[in-house]
This record gives C-alpha cells, sequence and structure tokens, in this order.
C-alpha cells in the first residue's frame, strides 16, 4: 500500500523529519519525508496498510513534545513504488 502524506502544524524545525524515519524504519517502512516552503511536510510511505495505519497514529500524536500535528491530508493508491529504505529529502 503507497501513502501520499502532507502534513500540517509545529513540524519544521523541531525534528519531525528525523523522527518520522526513525519510526518508519521501527516499522519496517519505506519512502521519503521532506519540509516544504509553505511550512508543512511532504511525505510518501509504502508497506502493509496495517502497519502504515498504525505509523500515521503515530504521526498525528507528534512523535514528542516538541511536535505539534494539525492536520495530515493522506492519499492512498494499491500500487507501490519499490522505495528499498526510508529517506530525508
Amino acid at each position: 500500500m503507497h501513502f501520499h502524506l502532507i502534513i500540517s502544524g509545529h513540524v519544521q524545525g523541531v525534528g519531525f523529519r528525523y523522527s518520522a524515519q526513525q519510526k518508519a524504519n521501527e516499522y519496517n517502512l519505506y519512502g521519503w519525508v521532506m519540509n516544504l516552503e509553505d511550512g508543512t511536510v511532504e511525505m510518501e510511505v509504502e508497506g502493509p496498510e496495517n502497519q502504515v495505519n498504525q505509523y500515521v497514529t503515530e504521526i498525528k500524536n507528534g512523535f514528542h513534545r516538541f511536535i505539534r500535528v494539525d492536520d495530515i491530508n493522506i492519499e492512498k493508491t494499491e500500487g507501490e513504488k519499490g522505495y528499498k529504505q526510508f529517506t530525508i529529502k
């Protein structure tokens, strides 16, 4: 399952991308995460749907106290792009 996410809130300058990468590695998920100029974070994540859903729940909780997630726009697709790791762009 492939998920494309746009995360808004206090998500830049607080270690969000590093935390997202670490947590993705814990769940054995693949893809990438990057900051956007408008202050949001864009992410693509691939893996079993139940694991990605658990990961998204972790994102909603903000990983740690300095991160605040206000909204997540999620698009799901059945196919995968075949990422081999989770990277920070």
